[in-house]
């Protein structure tokens, strides 16, 4: 059987969604309405692009510089068992670090029945809702009720602050939209909204 994944949007090849040089999938469909939300548009559990696990692990391992993933959304604990099975195919072809957004707490996720086999994937887990109130701006995380943690100890002596770390994001210029990726301090998506729109229009940054 075909696993596919129901995908709003991906990028291949990315320094600003952890460390070293990833690719990103955000899912479409998000249980959450977190105020200040960046991409709305990727909250309604509608179909987008429905694509094979195989095909999109070849796309995103097309660079062969990529050394990790990072899944974000959306709620990629929607979709975990077609994120595990796109992580273990990935890693036959490469050995990849996972690192995983998530609007859920960690403990909330031990009580889904189908959340496990992802978590045993991900070598980073950022969880808990975006609360825009307490954006301070830095790290990888949203804001400062998120909590990074490491499943794994590949990520932990790498160098890379997770949570204090100056927020970096890239800007994406392509044929029809203009896409932000990375995780965006609130003054910088004032000033790009004459050039993106609003918050609405960009990629999801997270």
């Amino acid at each position: 059987m075909v696993v596919r994944l129901n995908v709003a949007s991906t990028c291949v090849g990315t320094s600003a969604l952890g460390p070293g040089f990833r690719s990103v999938v955000w899912v479409q469909g998000c249980p959450f309405r977190c105020r200040g939300c960046v991409a709305p548009e990727w909250i309604p559990d509608v179909p987008a692009r429905l694509v094979g696990v195989e095909e999109l692990a070849a796309e995103l391992l097309a660079d062969e510089r990529v050394d990790g993933l990072t899944f974000s959304g959306g709620e990629p604990m929607a979709q975990a068992a077609g994120l595990a099975e796109l992580a273990r195919v990935a890693r036959q072809v490469r050995d990849l670090s996972i690192v995983c957004f998530t609007g859920f707490t960690l403990a909330q996720l031990e009580e889904r029945p189908d959340a496990p086999q992802l978590l045993s994937e991900v070598d980073v887990l950022i969880d808990g809702q975006y609360v825009r109130e307490r954006d301070d701006g830095l790290g990888l995380r949203g804001s400062a009720n998120q909590v990074v943690h490491h499943l794994t100890g590949r990520l932990a002596d790498v160098g890379y602050d997770f949570e204090h770390r100056e927020r970096t994001t890239e800007v994406r210029v392509g044929e029809r939209e203009v896409a932000l990726v990375g995780v965006p301090t609130a003054d910088l998506l004032v000033r790009l909204a004459p050039v993106i729109g609003g918050p609405g229009r960009s990629r999801r940054t997270r």
